[in-house]
């Protein structure tokens, strides 16, 4: 069965090939939870709520562009819609410290530390911090998509930055263990 036939068949929630789309889809869908998740648990939450959403809204795909970047895209924004619901993303705007610029020696730190860093930060600095530099996100559409104003959303990106950057040097200093 080709992918737009998939499409079309969970539309009208033929199970056999929501599992296929599942199979084909899970392990990319779940690594954007991982990203966005302060843990293996709750990326696991937000992966079987994303899921439930995409079958939910698989109907409203117009075959248009990628599949897999409208999946990708319902993800991100069920997840999001989480954590604006539990309010933690508004905070008053702060003032937006120096650019910070973080020497990483690659044979010293691993991605899955990395990965582990960016998981420990506050909430509301990990998901501008995941938005900008790993999606590529304008300051202003991370506004909008976290409804808050864009010198906040500079402001957390810098403090996330700033965070990673101390955690690092620690682990280089020997101070922090992976």
């Amino acid at each position: 069965m080709s992918l737009n036939e998939l499409v079309k068949q969970c539309a009208k929630n033929n199970r056999k090939a929501q599992k296929e789309i599942y199979q084909l889809f899970a392990g990319k869908l779940f690594s954007i939870c991982l990203k966005y998740s302060k843990n293996k648990q709750e990326a696991q939450d937000n992966f079987q709520d994303g899921f439930i959403t995409i079958f939910d809204k698989i109907g409203q795909f117009k075959f248009q562009g990628s599949f897999e970047g409208w999946l990708k895209r319902v993800m991100v924004n069920t997840i999001l819609l989480k954590y604006r619901q539990k309010n933690v993303l508004n905070i008053v705007t702060e003032e937006i410290p120096d650019e910070v610029i973080v020497d990483i020696d690659d044979e010293e730190i691993s991605l899955d530390f990395l990965l582990n860093l960016i998981q420990e930060l506050p909430d509301r600095y990990r998901m501008v911090f995941n938005l900008y530099v790993l999606d590529g996100c304008s300051h202003k559409e991370i506004s909008k998509m976290l409804l808050i104003a864009e010198g906040t959303s500079k402001s957390n990106l810098a403090r996330a930055r700033a965070i990673l950057k101390q955690k690092i040097e620690k682990h280089q200093e020997g101070q922090l263990s992976i």
